[in-house]
């Protein structure tokens, strides 16, 4: 079962983060409790990961198999490896034995022996706990089942199993105790199934590390120092499969967005050569996103995936506001390449600036949130802006040359074919 403890002031979570008073008096408080961990975790999140994937943590591991003892053991085995990796933290073990249960093994040859059969001995014992109807009372046009039941308070233990009185068919009234072996074992407390299979989970939460890394390096470690037998196999869910499913996504998505830029470029210019040229922003734009993710410290994540896509639309719009003041220049009657560049670019860099500078500002808000949701938004803001800031600088310096140097050579291509 799950206790949540809600921690509803910011500084609250904080201390939390921190391992301070706070966490510092929970783990005391678990010390002197046998069975109970504690998970670190956000409410929203966890409902989602577990909606999603089943699981209530970042990375969830699973270990199908048929054995429960075995079960228990690989995954107690796989827990202590991940302790090891730094990043893992909150990391526990489904629990699927501990639960107390009493366990009656009859002894067979003595019920044939006093002519009792296995039947007799069970209705004795649904009896004396679960009930047994017996009869029927009907008062005022209403039934009522009879039920016969031992005392509540006569069948809270193992001793009082073994004093029922258990009757043959002679007759013959002899006690539980002497016809079977009545003992407390510990027992299955949950059977888990996923995916038909039964399976045990491990649980654990990435600290200060990007996801990937974190299982690529438990995944690593689990292949080299855990052998599985036959029948037996591991899969990495919860965050970190969705984390896969995005890039596949993605990976789909961003040459398709390419492609549209490439071929919307064509038919605005119907030229390869400022096709090309003005696609070579989006390089410039990567440079500065790549950076400003490196700076921070931030992994790339799919939020972030996404603010390069959004980074290369406003990267190739500066650039096709300038190729498109040389190219108008070049219809104005002015043939010197090198003129066309001075006098477009100052004709365009404040509207170049504004759209950057604007953008930037718009990103601003989420690249410094710390609510909710801030998780998702920092990576994608910090992108564009970052990569905003490497598009205007290289868009308004090496896209010039890029076009001085592209001009001169068709034109001196044109004079060689004459």
């Amino acid at each position: 079962q799950d206790v949540m403890v809600i921690l509803k002031d910011k500084s609250e979570w904080q201390a939390v983060q921190s391992k301070t008073a706070l966490t510092d008096t929970i783990a005391k408080i678990l010390q002197h409790i046998p069975g109970i961990s504690a998970s670190v975790q956000q409410p929203i999140a966890m409902r989602f990961n577990e909606l999603m994937t089943g699981g209530k943590s970042d990375v969830v591991i699973r270990l199908y198999g048929h054995d429960f003892e075995n079960l228990t053991q690989y995954a107690n085995q796989i827990a202590q490896l991940s302790e090891k990796i730094q990043g893992a933290e909150d990391i526990t073990v489904q629990q699927l034995e501990g639960l107390p249960q009493i366990q009656i093994k009859y002894n067979r040859p003595l019920l044939a022996r006093y002519g009792f059969s296995v039947l007799n001995v069970n209705e004795a014992i649904e009896t004396s706990f679960a009930g047994k109807k017996s009869g029927l009372i009907i008062e005022n046009n209403y039934q009522y089942d009879v039920v016969v039941k031992q005392m509540q308070e006569q069948s809270n233990n193992a001793n009082d199993i073994k004093n029922i009185m258990v009757s043959n068919h002679q007759g013959t009234l002899i006690p539980l105790e002497q016809l079977a072996s009545i003992s407390i074992e510990e027992g299955i407390t949950e059977i888990t199934r996923f995916n038909a299979e039964r399976c045990i989970s491990i649980n654990l939460n990435a600290r200060n590390r990007d996801l990937e890394s974190l299982v690529k390096e438990i995944i690593a470690k689990v292949d080299k120092k855990v052998n599985l037998p036959a029948g037996y196999h591991i899969e990495y869910s919860g965050e970190f499969k969705n984390l896969n499913e995005a890039k596949e996504t993605l990976g789909l998505v961003l040459p398709i967005a390419l492609g549209l830029i490439l071929l919307l470029l064509y038919l605005t210019f119907n030229k390869i050569k400022e096709t090309f040229i003005i696609f070579t922003t989006i390089p410039f734009s990567a440079i500065g996103g790549i950076f400003a993710l490196w700076l921070l410290g931030m992994p790339f994540s799919i939020s972030a995936g996404v603010g390069f896509i959004a980074l290369f639309g406003i990267a190739v719009l500066n650039g096709m506001v300038l190729i498109g003041a040389f190219n108008q220049l070049e219809i104005n009657g002015v043939q010197n390449p090198m003129k066309r560049i001075v006098t477009g670019v100052k004709q365009r860099f404040r509207p170049v600036i504004t759209t950057a500078t604007v953008a930037a500002l718009g990103f601003l808000p989420m690249a410094i949130a710390t609510g909710s949701g801030a998780e998702v938004q920092k990576p994608l803001a910090t992108v564009v802006i970052g990569g905003l800031v490497s598009a205007t600088l290289l868009t308004l310096i090496i896209l010039p040359l890029i076009y001085l140097k592209t001009s001169k050579t068709l034109k001196k291509n044109a004079q060689n074919i004459k």
